[in-house]
C-alpha cells in the first residue's frame, strides 16, 4: 500500500511541475503523449486507490498558472482543458460513453482542427473589445489586452448586431511562414532563433511591452462562445454567431452524423495537416448539441461531451555527439544528449535530455551512435531508438560519471531511485543558486524582478549564498553590478547589468515576497519530497512553522498521503541546525511562518457536495458556487451517490434531473438555496 501511496504522491507533483512548464513557461520538457500517459496512470491508480488521491491532483484541474507581471482575472466559466486520445479505439469508446449518457437520444459530433497555440478568452462590452485573459490555471489568467490589441484579425469593435455582452474563447497562433521570416530577421540580427511556433507565440502574448508584440505576426481563430443565456442551441450556431459579429473562424469544422464520419475527418487530416499554413496537433470532437452538452456535464478537469484525437508526432535520425551533465538545486545530476544538428518539423534540434542512468542503459546509447529523435508533443526532443546494428559502434557502453562535473565531489545514488545525486549541498555552486531560483519561483516567494541571469551574477559576487541573503540586500550593493552570461543551448552571449530602475525592481520584490502565505514559504525551502501540494498539507495541518519542526515522524505519517520517505525528509531537515538558523534569519526578515485562517460567512452547508447545474435568475453560476464555498460546501460537477443537494436552474438537462431522483439526491431551486444560507 505505501508504495502505490508514493506512486500517487511522486506521479501528481511531477505532473503539476509538467503543467507549470506548459502553460505558464510556455517550456515543456515532455512530450504531450508522455505527459497523456502518466496522467492516465495516475488516473488509474486514484481511482483504484481514492484514499491516497490528492484535492489538488491534476487529474482535477487544468494545469497552468498565473504569472505575476499582469493582473490576475478570474474567468467567467472556467477554461478546462479537453481529454486527449491517440488511438481510434479509445475514440469510439468515448463515442459509447457518449451513448450511454443520453440514453440512446440521437445526436451529432463536431469535428474541428485542434490549433497549437495559446488559449484566450475576449470579452466585449457594447461591441468594444473589454478585456482578453488567458487560460491561466482555468480559473483565473493574465489580463493581456493591449497585447492582444495588437493582433490584426482581432477587431476592436464588434459587427451589427451585437450583444451587450459577448465572450468568445480561441487560439492564439503564428503562422509557420511568419515564424520562419521572424527567425530569418533575428538571425541577420546576430540574435538566436526561435524554437518553434507555439512557444513564440506564447513568450510574445505575455511580453511587458506591447509595441514589441505588435511586431510579432501572431493570428487568431476562436471557436466558442461562453452562452450562459441560452441563445444559441448548438455548437455550430455559435460558430456562425461568432462569425457574424467579425471574429476569425476556422472554416475546416465539420457536423458529423456518426463517429465513422469523424474518424474520417481526423484520418484526412492527418495527411492534410502538412498543407496548412499553420501548426495543428490534432482534431477536437464536440457533441453539437448545447442542452445535451449540458446534460453530459463535467468531470472536474474535462467536458464528458468532448474529446481532442492527437496526431502522431515526427521521428528523425541524427548523430550523438557527446553526453553533458547538468546538476540541478537538490543535487540530481542529469544527462543530455548533444547531438548533431538536425531540422525536425522546422526547428533545429542540438539537445535531448537522457534522464538518468537506466535511461541510457536501456537504450545502450552511446558516443558517435545514430540516434532517433522525436519531438514530443511537436515541442521537446527525445530519444526514442538507436541503431544498435551499426558497424562502428563504440565498443564499451556509456557509463555514467562518478563525479560531480561541478564539484568534483563523489556521486551517491540512493536505493531505488533513478537519479545519482551530488551530496554537496553546501558548497556545490548549482546546487546553491537553484535552490536560491527555487526560493525565488512563482509557485514559491514569487520574486518575479529577479531570474536565473540576476541571481548568478549576485552569486558570483558573494552577495547571495542562501535565500535568507535577499533580506540583506541594499540598493548600493548592487547597483552598477554587471556579468556576461552565456546560454548554454544557443551559446548566445548576453550581459546581465543592474540599472537604477531594475534594482529598485528588485528590491521591491523582494519586500513583495514577505507577504507570501505560510505554505508557500514553507514550498519555497526546498525540503526534499515536499512539492507545492505536500506543503499545503503540512500548513494546514500544523498551522506554523514551530510545530512542524518539532513533529515526530509518527505524527508526520499520520497525515494524509505523507508517506515516510516524505516524513523522512522532513524530520531530516530540522534536524540539520544550519537550516535551523536559516528559518530564524526568514523569520527575523519578515516572512510568513503561520497559516492564515480564512473565516466563512457560515456552516450552512459545511460537508455538502453540491451539483449545480441549469440557467439562473438571481446570480450567475459562478456567483453561486462561490456562495457555497462560502458557507462551507464544496462544488462537485457529476451526480452520485455521494452527492446531498442539486441545484436545480431553468433549462436543465431532464437526464440529471432523473438520476438526481433515483439516487435521493435532494433537488433545491434557486430561492430555497438562498433562503437557506440567509437564515444563516
Amino acid at each position: 500500500m505505501s508504495e502505490v501511496k508514493e506512486s500517487i504522491r511522486r506521479l501528481t507533483e511531477e505532473l503539476k511541475d509538467h503543467n507549470y512548464k506548459y502553460y505558464v513557461l510556455a517550456q515543456p520538457s515532455i512530450s504531450d503523449r508522455e505527459f497523456d500517459q502518466k496522467l492516465k496512470e495516475l488516473e488509474q491508480l486514484e481511482l483504484a486507490y481514492p484514499q491516497f488521491a490528492d484535492p489538488d491532483s491534476p487529474t482535477k484541474k487544468v494545469g497552468g498558472e498565473i504569472t505575476s507581471n499582469f493582473t490576475t482575472v478570474t474567468h467567467s466559466t472556467p477554461m478546462l482543458s479537453l481529454s486527449n486520445t491517440y488511438s481510434k479505439e479509445e475514440l469510439f469508446d468515448f463515442d459509447e460513453r457518449v451513448n450511454r449518457g443520453l440514453g440512446g437520444e440521437k445526436y451529432e459530433y463536431v469535428a474541428e482542427l485542434k490549433f497549437d497555440g495559446l488559449a484566450i478568452a475576449l470579452i466585449y462590452e457594447q461591441g468594444k473589445l473589454l478585456r482578453a485573459i488567458t487560460r491561466g490555471d482555468g480559473t483565473k489568467g493574465d489580463e493581456v489586452t493591449a497585447n492582444v490589441k495588437t493582433i490584426n484579425r482581432i477587431p476592436h469593435q464588434l459587427k451589427s448586431p451585437f450583444p451587450e455582452k459577448v465572450e468568445v474563447r480561441g487560439e492564439i497562433f503564428m503562422h509557420k511562414a511568419a515564424f520562419k521570416r521572424l527567425n530569418e530577421q533575428r538571425l541577420k540580427a546576430g540574435l538566436s532563433g526561435f524554437a518553434n511556433p507555439r512557444n513564440t507565440a506564447a513568450g510574445t502574448l505575455k511580453m511587458q511591452e506591447s509595441s514589441e508584440v505588435a511586431k510579432r505576426p501572431l493570428d487568431i481563430f476562436l471557436y466558442q462562445l461562453v452562452d450562459e443565456g441560452g441563445v444559441v442551441h448548438s455548437h455550430m450556431e455559435s460558430l456562425d454567431l461568432i462569425q457574424s459579429l467579425g471574429l476569425p473562424v476556422s472554416s475546416e469544422s465539420r457536423t458529423c452524423n456518426t463517429i465513422d464520419e469523424v474518424w474520417n475527418f481526423i484520418d484526412s487530416w492527418d495527411e492534410k495537416r502538412k498543407d496548412l499554413s499553420y501548426e495543428i496537433d490534432g482534431v477536437v470532437v464536440k457533441l453539437n448539441n448545447i442542452r445535451q452538452q449540458d446534460e453530459l456535464g463535467f468531470t472536474a478537469k474535462s467536458p464528458r461531451w468532448a474529446i481532442a484525437f492527437k496526431f502522431e508526432t515526427e521521428r528523425v535520425s541524427t548523430k550523438l555527439l557527446s553526453i553533458s551533465y547538468q546538476v540541478g538545486r537538490t543535487g540530481a545530476v542529469t544527462p543530455v544528449a548533444n547531438l548533431q544538428a538536425v531540422s525536425l518539423l522546422g526547428t533545429t534540434v542540438k539537445r535531448a535530455s537522457l534522464h538518468n542512468a537506466d535511461v541510457i542503459a536501456d537504450l545502450d546509447v552511446r558516443i558517435g551512435d545514430t540516434v532517433f529523435v522525436e519531438k514530443g508533443g511537436e515541442i521537446i526532443p527525445k530519444i526514442v531508438d538507436v541503431d544498435h546494428q551499426a558497424a562502428d559502434r563504440a565498443d564499451h557502453p556509456t557509463e555514467f560519471i562518478a563525479l560531480c562535473p561541478e564539484c568534483s565531489t563523489p556521486l551517491v545514488r540512493t536505493e531505488g531511485e533513478a537519479a545519482h545525486y551530488c551530496p554537496n549541498r553546501e558548497s556545490c555552486p548549482p546546487q546553491i543558486k537553484g535552490r536560491i531560483e527555487h526560493f525565488i519561483g512563482r509557485k514559491a516567494m514569487d520574486i518575479d524582478s529577479l531570474g536565473e541571469g540576476k541571481v548568478d551574477l549576485l552569486f558570483s559576487k558573494g552577495l547571495l549564498k542562501r535565500p535568507s541573503d535577499l533580506y540583506q540586500l541594499k540598493s548600493d550593493d548592487l547597483l552598477g553590478l554587471s556579468k556576461s552570461i552565456v546560454n548554454e543551448d544557443t551559446l548566445e552571449e548576453r550581459l546581465v547589468s543592474l540599472q537604477k530602475k531594475s534594482v529598485e525592481n528588485i528590491l521591491n520584490g523582494i519586500e513583495q515576497s514577505k507577504k507570501q502565505i505560510f505554505e508557500k514559504v514553507l514550498f519555497a525551502l526546498g525540503i526534499r519530497h515536499v512539492g507545492e501540494t505536500v506543503a499545503k498539507k503540512l500548513a494546514r495541518h500544523f498551522k506554523n512553522i514551530d510545530q512542524l519542526s518539532s513533529s515526530s515522524m509518527e505524527e508526520l505519517v499520520g497525515i494524509n498521503e505523507i508517506g515516510d520517505k516524505i516524513a523522512q525528509s522532513v524530520l531530516e531537515y530540522f534536524s540539520k541546525q544550519e537550516n535551523q538558523d536559516e528559518i530564524a534569519l526568514l523569520k527575523e526578515a519578515g516572512l510568513n511562518f503561520v497559516i492564515e485562517e480564512k473565516e466563512l460567512s457560515s456552516n450552512a452547508l459545511e460537508g455538502k457536495k453540491i451539483v449545480v447545474s441549469g440557467v439562473f435568475q438571481k446570480y450567475g453560476r459562478n456567483e453561486i458556487k462561490a456562495m457555497i464555498e462560502d458557507h462551507g460546501g464544496s462544488n462537485v460537477s457529476s451526480i452520485s451517490k455521494n452527492t446531498d443537494i442539486l441545484l436545480a436552474g431553468e433549462n436543465m438537462g431532464p437526464a440529471k434531473k432523473a438520476k438526481a431522483e433515483d439516487l435521493g439526491v435532494q433537488i433545491m431551486d434557486e430561492d430555497t438555496f438562498l433562503e437557506l444560507i440567509d437564515q444563516n
